[in-house]
Protein backbone atom coordinates (compact mmCIF):
# COMPACT_ATOMS: atom_id res chain seq x y z
CA UNK A 1 0.00 0.00 0.00
CA UNK A 2 1.29 3.35 -1.06
CA UNK A 3 2.76 5.23 2.13
CA UNK A 4 1.37 8.35 0.89
CA UNK A 5 -1.91 6.96 0.18
CA UNK A 6 -4.60 7.16 2.83
CA UNK A 7 -8.18 5.76 3.26
CA UNK A 8 -10.19 7.68 5.08
CA UNK A 9 -12.55 5.45 7.20
CA UNK A 10 -15.43 5.99 9.47
CA UNK A 11 -17.06 4.44 12.75
CA UNK A 12 -20.58 3.99 13.28
CA UNK A 13 -21.02 3.53 17.10
CA UNK A 14 -23.30 4.76 19.66
CA UNK A 15 -20.59 4.54 22.74
CA UNK A 16 -18.90 7.03 22.28
CA UNK A 17 -15.00 5.58 24.25
CA UNK A 18 -15.46 2.90 22.09
CA UNK A 19 -15.40 4.63 19.11
CA UNK A 20 -12.52 7.28 20.50
CA UNK A 21 -10.43 3.54 21.01
CA UNK A 22 -11.25 2.56 17.84
CA UNK A 23 -10.16 5.82 16.08
CA UNK A 24 -6.84 5.63 17.45
CA UNK A 25 -6.42 2.05 16.65
CA UNK A 26 -7.42 2.52 12.84
CA UNK A 27 -4.90 5.79 12.80
CA UNK A 28 -2.36 3.53 13.93
CA UNK A 29 -2.60 1.52 11.09
CA UNK A 30 -0.36 2.22 7.95
CA UNK A 31 -2.26 3.68 5.25
CA UNK A 32 -5.37 4.31 7.47
CA UNK A 33 -7.25 7.55 8.48
CA UNK A 34 -10.67 8.35 10.57
CA UNK A 35 -12.73 11.29 8.83
CA UNK A 36 -15.26 11.12 11.99
CA UNK A 37 -17.72 8.98 14.07
CA UNK A 38 -21.27 9.06 13.91
CA UNK A 39 -23.21 7.76 16.82
CA UNK A 40 -26.09 5.96 14.37
CA UNK A 41 -27.68 5.95 10.58
CA UNK A 42 -29.12 9.12 11.22
CA UNK A 43 -26.44 11.18 12.88
CA UNK A 44 -24.08 9.36 9.55
CA UNK A 45 -26.47 10.74 7.12
CA UNK A 46 -26.35 14.05 8.38
CA UNK A 47 -22.21 14.20 8.56
CA UNK A 48 -22.08 12.19 4.85
CA UNK A 49 -23.58 16.13 3.75
CA UNK A 50 -21.21 17.89 6.06
CA UNK A 51 -18.17 16.39 5.45
CA UNK A 52 -16.90 16.95 1.46
CA UNK A 53 -14.63 13.88 2.01
CA UNK A 54 -16.62 10.76 0.87
CA UNK A 55 -15.31 7.43 3.00
CA UNK A 56 -14.43 4.78 1.25
CA UNK A 57 -15.23 2.20 4.28
CA UNK A 58 -17.59 2.31 7.24
CA UNK A 59 -17.29 0.52 10.53
CA UNK A 60 -20.80 -0.08 11.32
CA UNK A 61 -22.15 -1.15 14.84
CA UNK A 62 -25.72 -2.75 15.01
CA UNK A 63 -26.80 -1.82 18.27
CA UNK A 64 -27.49 1.81 17.78
CA UNK A 65 -30.72 4.12 18.92
CA UNK A 66 -32.52 6.41 16.80
CA UNK A 67 -31.06 4.03 13.22
CA UNK A 68 -29.73 1.04 14.01
CA UNK A 69 -27.06 -1.07 11.53
CA UNK A 70 -29.39 -2.96 9.53
CA UNK A 71 -31.40 0.13 9.16
CA UNK A 72 -28.06 2.08 8.24
CA UNK A 73 -26.44 -0.41 5.97
CA UNK A 74 -29.09 -0.89 3.99
CA UNK A 75 -29.70 3.21 3.41
CA UNK A 76 -26.15 3.11 2.25
CA UNK A 77 -26.36 0.08 -0.15
CA UNK A 78 -29.64 1.74 -1.69
CA UNK A 79 -27.84 5.29 -1.69
CA UNK A 80 -23.98 5.34 -1.59
CA UNK A 81 -23.09 1.69 -3.22
CA UNK A 82 -19.33 2.96 -3.39
CA UNK A 83 -18.92 3.02 0.32
CA UNK A 84 -18.05 -0.22 1.39
CA UNK A 85 -19.18 -1.60 5.16
CA UNK A 86 -17.70 -4.29 7.48
CA UNK A 87 -19.83 -4.82 10.50
CA UNK A 88 -18.30 -4.49 13.61
CA UNK A 89 -20.69 -5.86 16.60
CA UNK A 90 -20.74 -7.89 19.71
CA UNK A 91 -23.68 -9.73 18.19
CA UNK A 92 -22.82 -13.13 17.55
CA UNK A 93 -25.55 -14.58 16.09
CA UNK A 94 -25.87 -16.32 12.78
CA UNK A 95 -29.18 -14.89 11.56
CA UNK A 96 -27.95 -11.00 11.72
CA UNK A 97 -24.61 -12.25 10.11
CA UNK A 98 -26.78 -13.78 7.33
CA UNK A 99 -29.02 -10.67 7.28
CA UNK A 100 -26.24 -8.15 7.16
CA UNK A 101 -24.18 -9.68 4.33
CA UNK A 102 -27.25 -10.21 2.40
CA UNK A 103 -28.42 -6.55 2.45
CA UNK A 104 -24.74 -5.65 1.19
CA UNK A 105 -22.04 -5.52 4.24
CA UNK A 106 -18.65 -7.09 2.77
CA UNK A 107 -17.73 -8.86 6.39
CA UNK A 108 -19.08 -9.17 9.50
CA UNK A 109 -16.76 -8.73 12.68
CA UNK A 110 -16.88 -9.47 16.17
CA UNK A 111 -15.24 -6.17 18.55
CA UNK A 112 -13.45 -8.62 20.36
CA UNK A 113 -10.86 -9.01 17.29
CA UNK A 114 -7.75 -8.47 17.12
CA UNK A 115 -6.09 -5.22 15.85
CA UNK A 116 -4.15 -7.33 13.45
CA UNK A 117 -6.92 -8.84 12.32
CA UNK A 118 -8.81 -6.11 11.77
CA UNK A 119 -6.59 -4.22 10.10
CA UNK A 120 -5.60 -7.18 7.72
CA UNK A 121 -9.78 -6.78 7.18
CA UNK A 122 -9.51 -3.10 6.57
CA UNK A 123 -6.57 -3.79 3.73
CA UNK A 124 -8.48 -6.70 2.28
CA UNK A 125 -12.01 -5.33 1.98
CA UNK A 126 -10.43 -2.04 -0.03
CA UNK A 127 -8.22 -4.85 -2.14
CA UNK A 128 -10.52 -7.91 -2.60
CA UNK A 129 -14.41 -5.88 -2.14
CA UNK A 130 -14.80 -8.38 0.69
CA UNK A 131 -13.46 -9.80 4.42
CA UNK A 132 -14.89 -13.29 5.80
CA UNK A 133 -13.77 -13.88 8.77
CA UNK A 134 -12.77 -17.41 10.56
CA UNK A 135 -16.33 -16.53 12.54
CA UNK A 136 -18.16 -16.58 8.97
CA UNK A 137 -16.33 -18.29 6.75
CA UNK A 138 -14.02 -20.95 8.42
CA UNK A 139 -15.72 -23.52 6.41
CA UNK A 140 -15.26 -21.66 3.51
CA UNK A 141 -11.78 -21.09 3.53
CA UNK A 142 -10.75 -23.50 1.07
CA UNK A 143 -13.57 -22.64 -1.67
CA UNK A 144 -12.85 -19.22 -1.05
CA UNK A 145 -8.78 -19.73 -2.14
CA UNK A 146 -8.50 -23.19 -3.81
CA UNK A 147 -8.90 -23.11 -7.60
CA UNK A 148 -11.54 -22.42 -9.21
CA UNK A 149 -11.57 -24.51 -12.45
CA UNK A 150 -13.89 -27.38 -10.89
CA UNK A 151 -16.73 -26.07 -10.02
CA UNK A 152 -19.85 -28.17 -8.43
CA UNK A 153 -23.05 -28.54 -11.23
CA UNK A 154 -26.48 -27.62 -9.49
CA UNK A 155 -29.38 -28.56 -10.40
CA UNK A 156 -31.62 -25.61 -11.80
CA UNK A 157 -34.04 -26.30 -8.91
CA UNK A 158 -31.27 -26.27 -6.18
CA UNK A 159 -29.74 -23.12 -7.83
CA UNK A 160 -33.55 -21.54 -7.42
CA UNK A 161 -33.17 -22.65 -3.37
CA UNK A 162 -30.04 -21.13 -3.00
CA UNK A 163 -30.99 -17.36 -3.95
CA UNK A 164 -34.55 -18.34 -1.97
CA UNK A 165 -31.62 -19.22 1.21
CA UNK A 166 -29.65 -15.46 0.78
CA UNK A 167 -33.02 -14.30 1.97
CA UNK A 168 -34.25 -13.72 5.27
CA UNK A 169 -36.57 -16.09 5.18
CA UNK A 170 -37.01 -19.08 6.83
CA UNK A 171 -36.81 -23.01 5.31
CA UNK A 172 -40.30 -23.28 5.71
CA UNK A 173 -41.10 -20.02 4.10
CA UNK A 174 -38.75 -21.55 1.50
CA UNK A 175 -40.50 -24.47 0.94
CA UNK A 176 -43.69 -22.66 0.75
CA UNK A 177 -42.72 -20.68 -2.05
CA UNK A 178 -41.25 -23.02 -4.02
CA UNK A 179 -44.21 -25.49 -3.66
CA UNK A 180 -42.22 -28.10 -1.70
CA UNK A 181 -42.15 -30.17 1.04
CA UNK A 182 -39.69 -29.04 4.31
CA UNK A 183 -38.26 -32.60 3.59
CA UNK A 184 -37.45 -31.79 0.20
CA UNK A 185 -36.07 -28.48 0.89
CA UNK A 186 -33.73 -30.26 3.85
CA UNK A 187 -32.28 -32.58 1.06
CA UNK A 188 -31.75 -29.91 -0.71
CA UNK A 189 -30.09 -27.99 1.67
CA UNK A 190 -27.89 -30.90 2.75
CA UNK A 191 -27.18 -31.62 -0.84
CA UNK A 192 -25.85 -28.63 -0.86
CA UNK A 193 -24.32 -28.17 1.87
CA UNK A 194 -22.60 -31.63 1.27
CA UNK A 195 -21.49 -30.37 -2.47
CA UNK A 196 -19.73 -26.84 -1.50
CA UNK A 197 -17.93 -28.77 1.81
CA UNK A 198 -19.57 -26.23 4.01
CA UNK A 199 -21.40 -26.55 7.19
CA UNK A 200 -24.10 -23.62 7.74
CA UNK A 201 -26.47 -21.29 5.64
CA UNK A 202 -24.28 -18.46 6.07
CA UNK A 203 -21.49 -20.64 3.96
CA UNK A 204 -24.50 -21.22 1.59
CA UNK A 205 -24.81 -17.42 1.54
CA UNK A 206 -21.09 -16.18 1.40
CA UNK A 207 -20.46 -18.81 -1.71
CA UNK A 208 -23.77 -17.96 -3.69
CA UNK A 209 -22.45 -14.30 -3.22
CA UNK A 210 -18.92 -14.57 -4.03
CA UNK A 211 -19.85 -16.90 -7.98
CA UNK A 212 -22.91 -14.43 -8.33
CA UNK A 213 -25.20 -17.04 -8.12
CA UNK A 214 -27.04 -14.41 -6.65
CA UNK A 215 -26.52 -10.40 -6.00
CA UNK A 216 -27.26 -8.13 -3.43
Amino acid sequence: MNKTTFHNIVIVDDHSLFASSLEKLVNSFEGFNVLYHAKNGKDLQQKLKQFPEVPELILLDLNMPVMDGFETMQWLHENQKSIKVLALTMEDDERKILKMLSIGAKGYLLKDIHPDKLNEALVQTLKKGYYHSEKVAESLLHSLHSDETEKPAFKEREIDFMKLACSEMTYKEIADKMNLSPKTIDGYRQELFNKLNIKNRVGLVIYALKNEITKI
